[in-house]
């Protein structure tokens, strides 16, 4: 497994070790103690996953305390453009962000800590998404902004106008606007 520290700190890419025949591959999908060794103390409580049609926008998603959650991303078919937006205020890297691109081909795998804004597009039909959390769910938690919010300068890679998102996901703040639970 190799691991790349990102701009934002604690946010990893991880590049698991593949090993291919013919038959197709194999490869550790995740280990807590190869997780432990590069610094990710997570203890994971559930995992999830989507299946989305090209140009689905989920995010720019988070929960507050006591509810917050690290996320490791990755995508199982398709692809998806993924970012992490530094929240934490006091962080040297608040309101910046990290995007990479997660495939079913390339085993990427993103470590989102408690603190960051999480969101991701789908750049093809029926993209499966999962990601393991380390907390529950908590409605009254919820927080995010607004995915394409200029201040943020993410780019993308889809038109905006081609973007499908929730209700819920188009009433979100501005990042200027935006009232952060989290410290550094």
């Amino acid at each position: 497994m190799k691991v790349t520290q990102t701009l934002i700190p604690g946010v990893m890419i991880i590049e698991p070790k593949v090993f291919t025949d013919d038959r197709g591959y194999f490869y550790e999908s995740y280990s807590k103690a190869k997780l432990l060794e590069v610094g990710i103390d997570a203890d994971f409580v559930q995992d999830n996953q989507s299946l989305s049609q090209k140009g689905t926008v989920r995010g720019l998603h988070a929960q507050a305390h006591p509810f917050a959650q690290g996320k490791l991303v990755r995508v199982l078919q398709g692809s998806v453009m993924d970012v992490a937006v530094d929240a934490r205020i006091g962080s040297p890297t608040y309101g910046r962000h990290v995007a990479i691109e997660l495939t079913g081909a390339n085993n990427l795998q993103l470590w989102v800590p408690p603190g960051c804004l999480h969101g991701f597009v789908t750049l093809e039909d029926n993209t499966i998404f999962t990601y393991k959390v380390t907390n529950y769910y908590d409605k009254a938690s919820e927080t995010g902004v607004l995915w394409n919010d200029p201040a943020l300068a993410i780019g993308w890679g889809i038109d905006e106008r081609d973007a499908l998102l929730s209700a819920k996901d188009q009433e979100l703040p501005d990042f200027k606007s935006f009232k952060s639970p989290f410290a550094y």
